[in-house]
């Protein structure tokens, strides 16, 4: 007898999507010093000492958390529709 072998579909669609992230991530990285606004609104701190720096963007993580659940939100309610 032959043994079952796993669902090769779904761990190429896996990998496909992985693949996906890693592009957009990417993505996103090469561009995020020309969108104007990120790391520079008020509430990202930055606090400088002789030979340190420590960067918290706090509002930049805020706006960056709002719009993914949106969007993330958007996607979930046209899948269920």
């Amino acid at each position: 007898m032959r043994q079952s072998m796993p669902n090769v579909d779904a761990i190429g669609r896996a990998l496909v999507i992985a693949g996906a992230v890693i592009l957009v991530i990417g993505l996103a990285l090469m561009f995020a010093d020309k969108v104007p606004f990120v790391g520079r609104l008020p509430g990202d701190f930055t606090f400088r000492g002789d030979r340190w720096t420590v960067y918290a963007p706090i509002a930049t993580s805020i706006v960056v958390s709002l719009v993914l659940t949106a969007a993330l939100s958007l996607f979930a309610w046209l899948a269920r529709r």
